[in-house]
């Protein structure tokens, strides 16, 4: 069984290649909710929605959030009427949001929704928000902090990112799912898919508990780079990691989960960093990291789980 912490489109792709190649009893994604928030008076989770709507099927793949073929009259709609619309929902996205919004006002958990959500949509994966908390992800930028959706997408990532906290994270509590899932006894890895570390892995890491967890669990932690070629695949990683003075590449990245990790996954284009990830005491696996389609997704996850294996075997002789 493997564990996959993800969020954004580069955390959905490898949830689908891992979907691919296990059986839906063989995989549990654990999901950022760093990026949650109540627009409009309904509670959005764009993450755990991205990775719902991937395994489903569903998703758009030009834009990399929402559904495909999506219709908006709901948002034209609201600008006639001069209400907010910098936060694009479509009107079939709308009915996942209100949804949640209903069950959670009713008393259910993040987790149970979610539950609840994805087997509507026929989704066989176990699929868990990182806690049934509330955290939430703030970037104190060159023009103040700015909630995470302030930034992302209502300011399109242009101020310049000083620092990044997580607000709430010290009192939530991992998702009961997640620890159990940690705590599996088929439990083979655990992978840190190539999302943002700063905006989609780290809110996780810092739960409480969850980082320790992880130095000493029994079996390997591995990330995936999001890096390739000193280039962020989506998103603003790149940027982030330029403002907060870090290196762009993917030996960086490998250098910001440090000691988690017992192996690093970097694109052909980055070879040359074997030698230098492998001196940080990980075990580097050079392989074709871009998900451009399903095929690619599948590759990238067997490639994972026979380092997985490699390491496990390794650790046992």
């Amino acid at each position: 069984m493997i564990v996959a912490l993800a969020g954004g489109v580069g955390g959905a792709k490898l949830v689908d290649g891992l979907a691919r190649v296990l059986s839906a009893q063989e995989l549990t994604a654990v999901v950022n909710t760093g990026d949650d928030f109540e627009h409009l008076g309904l509670r959005v989770s764009p993450d755990l929605d991205t990775v719902m709507y991937t395994l489903a099927g569903r998703a758009n793949t030009e834009t990399g959030w929402g559904l495909a073929g999506e219709t908006w009259r709901f948002m034209e709609a609201l600008e006639r009427l001069g209400g907010e619309t910098w936060f694009r929902l479509g009107d079939q996205d709308l009915a996942t949001h209100m949804c949640r919004t209903q069950m959670l006002a009713a008393g259910a958990t993040l987790s149970e929704v979610a539950a609840r959500l994805c087997g509507s949509l026929g989704v066989t994966q176990q699929i868990v928000p990182m806690s049934d908390g509330d955290v939430h992800t703030m970037i104190k930028t060159s023009e103040g902090e700015l909630a995470f959706q302030e930034y992302f997408v209502r300011r399109h990532c242009a101020p310049v990112v000083q620092s990044v906290r997580y607000a709430g994270a010290a009192d939530a509590l991992p998702s009961e799912a997640f620890l159990e899932a940690l705590g599996d006894a088929r439990l083979q890895a655990v992978v840190l898919c190539p999302s943002n570390p700063w905006l989609s892995i780290e809110p996780m890491l810092t739960l409480p508990g969850v980082r320790e967890r992880l130095r000493c669990i029994h079996v390997p932690v591995i990330a995936v780079s999001p890096i390739v070629g000193g280039q962020a695949i989506k998103g603003p990683a790149a940027k982030i990691m330029h403002e907060l003075g870090r290196d762009v590449s993917a030996l960086e990245v490998a250098k910001f989960y440090g000691d988690l990790l017992d192996g690093f996954v970097l694109d052909r284009i980055d070879a040359h960093l074997a030698v230098a990830v492998a001196d940080l005491g990980m075990e580097p696996l050079v392989t074709d990291t871009v998900m451009t389609d399903g095929e690619r997704r599948a590759h990238l996850a067997r490639d994972v789980i026979r380092l997985a294996t490699r390491l496990a075997d390794g650790a046992s002789a």
